[in-house]
């Protein structure tokens, strides 16, 4: 089923397919039918997944402004507030043609308090998601059409037209976070992404805990955990209760109902409800006591979010969390026992250690295809930063937070600064292992054909059971061939994004840029720099381009960048009959008879070989709604 909205996502095109709800419908029922084939079946759910992406994508139909929109003035309702460690960011609802459109606009540094539900004035620009920079790379428009956001940009200045005091989960996790003016709290207990300095996320990243600042199912599990221990200790003073049901009924019911309020003011990410999600099956197993853990829940946990939102398979989150408890699971019911577990040779704490070990060693070997993939870097101390830090987070830091927020309403903040002085002291710590030689390995992109092979070896190792060992074998070929894809894979030598205007080319294996780092093209500089191997923390040439005409040569071709108009007017006539050119790329739109063939449109990149591959811009995100419905903002 991932595979086939993958497939659907990842296509250059978009199909053509005038019925999809009505062909997914006919697939759930062709699925069911009885007798039927288990090859035809597989086959039958590969197409439901793609067929339920492309009906998911036109039934959402978020709206998309077809260009940017400067300087306009108009009425907006706060939906959220998303605080974050430089600048703050409102996700506002906006009046568009007779609609509503989510936008997410950062806020000026001076600004008045507002609150959720609040109606306020703006003067803001607006600009459209940006699409993707390179083939293979992530799609930040295709990004905001799944979770309903129709632009991004900035706030000049506004003015609070109606103060409203409406009741809801974000609310409460915006009065919380004026009450706690914590990071950590804003970070562990509040779920806002950006509320973490970025040098002290990459310090994290660095020592491969990152995921703490994801709420996910290491806090579910603390959470959770905590919970039903107080209930469960409540109710077995409980006799009247205690003598008619096991005391652990109630207490977990009541845990649960807790998870849900946590779930709540962590603003509901996607890691965050399949952790949930997970908890939700582990609790009702222990009511009903059957087997907690087993694959059949996490693809229940699985189904349940892909039906949910289809898309959520192409985010980093979601695909961390299900490949970590996919591995755990697969992993610790195929070695239910161990050396340490024998009558013999029994001993609590090696098993412990041995159990923790293993666990970390097992979760990051099934997230690293896919931290690789989304990040081009692998840290290399991770066992060493889990081994030492998660449990300082996991027994000192998480309790003093989840406390001190509780104490922070009454205005008692003892407990959240020694909750800082801790995290301090374990920021020295991950500071010191990041520091050590080779701490980081930086990686080549991987294309998606090389990670779609090396899943798919995955998979075969974790769902193929058989009492032979061809699985395993057939599962480390498909890993073998798709990291042989992944050496094997050449790296463009010219970049350009879809509006032409920016370039990058390599020389010596060093990219230069046509421009200085601007706003509107502030993620295509790592992209690229990503695509060529180099980090994002590097100073590149600035490329210059006498008389706006960029000419670079490669053995197998020559290619021609104008800049501005008036170098395209002169120059143009000149590089159309010179046959030593072999593309054409221009800012504006060029049409010419005589040098069609020449004229490179859209984004794209070229090999050293000459070989073009383009930028995908004609998906169903990609259009703008004046195609399908006029736009433009009301006042």
């Amino acid at each position: 089923m991932a595979f086939g909205a993958a497939l659907y996502f990842t296509l250059n095109t978009e199909p053509e397919i005038q019925y999809p709800v009505i062909a997914t419908l006919c697939m759930v029922i062709i699925i069911f039918a009885k007798n039927l084939n288990k090859i035809l079946r597989l086959i039958g759910i590969f197409l439901f997944g793609f067929l339920y992406a492309v009906s998911f994508a036109r039934l959402i139909s978020t709206p998309i402004i077809p260009y940017p929109l400067r300087d306009i003035n108009t009425d907006a309702t706060v939906i959220n507030i998303d605080y974050g460690s430089d600048k703050n960011r409102a996700i506002l609802s906006v009046p568009l043609n007779g609609g509503l459109a989510n936008v997410r606009l950062t806020l000026p540094e001076i600004t008045q308090p507002i609150q959720i539900g609040d109606k306020i004035n703006i003067n803001a620009t607006l600009f459209p998601p940006n699409k993707m920079d390179a083939p293979d790379t992530f799609d930040y428009a295709r990004w905001a059409y799944f979770n309903n956001l129709s632009a991004t940009g900035f706030i000049t200045e506004y003015q609070v037209i109606n103060h409203t005091n409406t009741t809801s989960f974000n609310n409460l996790r915006n009065n919380i976070h004026n009450d706690a003016k914590s990071v950590l709290t804003d970070a562990l207990i509040l779920g806002y992404k950006n509320a973490l300095p970025e040098t002290q996320h990459d310090t994290w990243t660095n020592v491969g805990i990152a995921h703490i600042w994801s709420i996910s199912g290491f806090h579910m599990t603390l959470i959770g955990g905590w919970l039903f221990v107080l209930f469960y200790s409540i109710f077995r003073m409980i006799g009247f209760i205690t003598r008619r049901i096991p005391a652990r009924i109630p207490a977990t019911i009541c845990a649960w109902i807790g998870l849900i309020f946590y779930v709540g003011i962590s603003g509901a990410s996607v890691a965050t409800l399949r952790a949930f999600l997970m908890t939700s099956l582990i609790f009702l197993a222990i009511i009903l006591g059957r087997n907690v853990i087993n694959l059949r829940n996490v693809c229940f946990a699985f189904l349940i979010i892909f039906l949910i939102n289809p898309h959520y398979i192409m985010q980093a989150g979601f695909q961390l969390s299900f490949a970590a408890i996919f591995g755990l699971i697969w992993f610790w019911n195929r070695n239910k026992t161990n050396i340490f577990d024998e009558p013999e040779r029994k001993n609590k704490t090696l098993n412990t250690i041995y159990k923790i070990i293993m666990t970390t060693v097992i979760a990051t070997l099934f997230t690293l295809p896919f931290v690789m993939t989304h990040f081009n870097s692998v840290p290399v101390y991770t066992l060493l930063g889990n081994l030492i830090l998660l449990p300082i987070f996991s027994c000192v830091i998480m309790p003093l937070v989840l406390i001190g927020t509780l104490c922070a309403v009454f205005n008692v903040h003892i407990f959240l600064d020694m909750a800082n002085y801790v995290y301090d002291f374990a920021l020295n710590i991950a500071t010191h292992i990041s520091t050590l030689p080779f701490a980081t390995l930086n990686l080549p992109h991987i294309s998606n054909i090389a990670f779609t092979i090396i899943i798919l070896g995955m998979f075969m190792i974790i769902f193929i059971v058989s009492t032979k060992k061809a699985n395993y074998l057939i599962g480390g070929t498909c890993i073998m061939i798709g990291i042989i894809c992944i050496i094997a894979t050449p790296k463009p030598v010219f970049y350009i994004t879809g509006d032409h205007e920016l370039i990058g080319m390599v020389y010596n294996n060093k990219l230069e840029f046509n421009k200085a780092r601007a706003s509107n093209h502030y993620f295509a500089f790592n992209t690229f720099r990503k695509l060529n191997g180099e980090p994002e923390s590097e100073i590149n040439t600035r490329h210059k381009c006498p008389d706006g005409v960029c000419i670079y040569q490669s053995d197998k071709f020559t290619i021609a960048y104008i800049q501005k108009f008036v170098p395209l007017n002169k120059n143009f006539g000149a590089l159309c009959k010179d046959g030593s050119i072999t593309y054409i790329a221009s800012y504006f739109d060029i049409q010419s008879k005589l040098c069609a063939n020449k004229i490179l449109r859209n984004g794209f990149v070229i090999y050293k070989n000459g070989k073009i591959k383009y930028t995908p811009t004609n998906r169903w995100w990609h259009i703008p709604h004046e195609q399908k419905t006029a736009l433009t903002p009301v006042p």
